[in-house]
């Protein structure tokens, strides 16, 4: 059996500190959008493991996170395509959950809404993302972003409407 050839000492240091920078931000994301730790924490794993293996240079720190964030969306948009994510079934939803009730309500409005507009939402909420910003980071038109955006707030608008009212 060949051995798997060591990475360089660069690299390693490359990676080290891009965990340590950007781990959360890459946890944080795919549990975003996978809405589930178990599978959020091997995509974080994976995503730094490409890091690594591939050693990319980058122009800047942004460029580096941009990197990041890409890796992590499309490695959680092919945890989506598996065959094994289509035929499990999700935990029993009657479990305690660590959130408010009007906190519960807003993050399973969001969960519920399909990944292109959950992901929108997710990085221009959470992670402060311009629409600018992330139609380059999803690779998709300005005008496509910002029409996500405006179709996932008139979801969540529908979705969550009564819930705030006395």
């Amino acid at each position: 059996m060949p051995s798997a050839k060591a990475p360089a000492p660069e690299a390693v240091r490359q990676a080290e500190a891009a965990l340590d920078t950007y781990g959360a931000l890459v946890l944080r994301t795919a549990f975003g959008l996978l809405k589930n730790m178990q599978d959020a924490e091997d995509v974080a794993q994976e995503v730094f493991l490409s890091l690594l293996r591939s050693a990319p240079q980058f122009e800047s720190e942004e460029h580096q996170k941009a990197w990041l964030l890409r890796a992590t969306i499309n490695r959680c948009r092919s945890v989506f395509r598996s065959a094994w994510r289509r035929r499990t079934v999700p935990l029993d939803e009657s479990l305690p959950a660590p959130f408010t009730p009007e906190e519960s309500a807003v993050l399973d409005a969001v969960g519920a809404l399909p990944l292109k507009y959950r992901q929108v939402i997710y990085l221009h909420y959470i992670e402060g993302y311009t629409s600018a910003e992330i139609a380059r980071l999803l690779g998709s038109r300005q005008n496509t972003v910002l029409s996500q955006l405006s179709r996932a707030r008139a979801l969540l608008k529908t979705a969550l409407k009564g819930e705030w009212e006395p």
